[in-house]
């Protein structure tokens, strides 16, 4: 294979600039380079504004029509951060577990509103689990079909009342998106119909 003419290669820790066949400029730093797949790997300023974080960008250089190199590095980067295996593992095996959850949710019949209950609940308090079509959580409270405030029961304290007012709060927030998203479709319809 033929050596890459310049600006066929890019050093990790350059900066470019490209423009894609969607004609969306992209600019960031180079964190990784293949040059026989022609992938491109940069480090961005954050979509969500925040300055701590970063979006990385794949980039495919066959569906980009214009690459600048702004700044070129020469130097050898500096060595990768160690990884934290462990702390990877348990979040691996974490994930594999919500994502079994779910499958089992699904699998015992469990409603759409059940499901998204537990999601809710599950953001908040880790300890929660599924007892064929029950949501159990941190083993004191038990919400059954159909997963209303009222059929939330436990022993009466501190547990239990947070638990009927995070089920409280999804159903409130349910029903506001759905009256949201009814009002708009009125919105659009009024709109197609003024247009006709």
């Amino acid at each position: 294979m033929a050596a890459p003419v310049p600006g066929e290669y890019f050093s990790v820790g350059s900066s470019v600039s490209c423009l894609t066949c969607l004609g969306q400029r992209l600019q960031g730093e180079v964190v990784a380079f293949d040059y026989q797949t022609k992938m491109l790997t940069l480090k961005c300023a954050s979509s969500s504004g925040k300055p701590n974080l970063n979006d990385v960008i794949l980039v495919n250089l066959a569906y980009v029509s214009d690459v600048e190199i702004l700044t070129d590095r020469t130097e050898t980067p500096p060595p990768l951060a160690s990884l934290n295996v462990s702390k990877l593992a348990n979040r691996a095996r974490t994930e594999k577990e919500d994502k079994l959850s779910q499958a089992y949710a699904i699998s015992a019949g469990v409603s759409v509103e059940g499901q998204q209950l537990f999601q809710t609940i599950h953001k908040t308090i880790k300890d929660c689990k599924w007892q064929e079509k029950n949501i159990i959580v941190m083993d004191d409270v038990v919400i059954s079909p159909p997963y209303q405030v009222e059929n939330c029961k436990g022993k009466e304290g501190s547990a239990l009342s947070h638990i009927r007012k995070i089920v409280e709060k999804h159903f409130r927030d349910v029903e506001s998106q759905k009256s949201m998203q009814r009002s708009q479709a009125q919105q659009t319809q009024k709109d197609s119909s003024l247009s006709s």
